[in-house]
């Protein structure tokens, strides 16, 4: 169905999907994260299987992944580390933090360039350098007025990165490991979800069925961009899913302020401005050494 698709396109529609995430989650408003993420992951199962069979991705293929006891280990880790940056980002928009979450995102590529350095030996441009030492002064200017770090916004961007890493070293195609991850965590999520029915304490057992859809409805609107994210990295660039993937932040950041009225402070405007410094002069390295290359080939 999106083999003749250009990877570009697909590319622009996973982060806008990411980024009009918020506009669904304000439909949950003070929700129960935990139950939020339990239903997520049940009803992902079902979904990623369907999306397998519909891409026609052989479903030998799962099955060898599930018997691979290292994919297994490196699905399981990829899976828990996705669940801890998605947590953190559902509490943001469901809890008017909807800046936090773009500023996580913004800041998600420098922690990918840093786990590079760190772990796969990359060597630093010019303008990534400066990035990193911007985004550390932004980060430190509002450490220094209000007292504390952005912890939402840096664990977003830290887990999921690193959950980009740990994908790198599984041998499966992403919709493939997407699909070990979540049926992975499935007992976990189902042994929360009774447990809470048990006890009393379960928000959406005990509630309408408009909230349990709802909560149900969290696994494609989060699924579907993931799902167009690894279908646009086997059709385009690296480099151009780098540029693009600033709309989502972006889209968030404009929501933030214009839809759901948050305070853009002077504290916050200048964080963001350090940040997005950083940002462009990565863009711009980029589209200059995508033109050489082109040029040279």
């Amino acid at each position: 169905m999106f083999a003749r698709v250009n990877g570009n396109v697909i590319a622009t529609i996973a982060f806008v999907l990411w980024g009009l995430l918020p506009l669904y989650f304000q439909f949950t408003p003070q929700a129960d994260t935990n139950e939020l993420i339990a239903m997520r992951i049940i009803f992902s199962v079902p979904l990623m299987l369907l999306i397998l069979k519909c891409l026609k991705i052989p479903s030998l293929t799962f099955s060898n992944a599930m018997k691979n006891k290292r994919s297994l280990c490196l699905c399981f880790i990829a899976g828990i580390l996705n669940c801890v940056s998605l947590y953190a980002f559902t509490w943001a928009i469901t809890n008017d933090q909807v800046l936090a979450a773009s500023l996580g995102y913004f800041i998600n590529p420098l922690f990918s360039i840093a786990f590079g350095v760190l772990f796969l030996k990359d060597r630093l441009t010019w303008a990534q350098k400066a990035a990193v030492i911007l985004a550390v002064c932004g980060i430190g200017y509002q450490v220094y007025f209000y007292g504390e770090l952005p912890w939402l916004s840096l664990v977003m961007g830290s887990f999921f990165a690193l959950y980009g890493l740990i994908k790198k070293y599984i041998q499966f195609d992403s919709l493939t490991s997407m699909s070990v991850e979540v049926t992975l965590l499935m007992p976990f999520a189902l042994g929360y979800l009774v447990f809470g029915f048990m006890d009393g304490s379960s928000t959406v057992l005990a509630g309408d069925m408009t909230t349990f859809w709802l909560y149900a409805g969290a696994a494609p609107v989060t699924l579907l961009p993931l799902v167009f994210f690894a279908l646009a990295v086997e059709r385009t660039t690296l480099t151009m899913i780098g540029l693009t993937q600033y709309i989502e932040p972006s889209l968030q950041f404009v929501l933030a302020v214009f839809i759901f009225g948050e305070v853009l402070d002077q504290v916050k405007v200048v964080s963001f401005g350090f940040i997005w410094i950083g940002l462009i002069l990565c863009t711009v390295e980029a589209l200059v050494f995508s033109r050489v290359s082109m040029r040279r080939a």
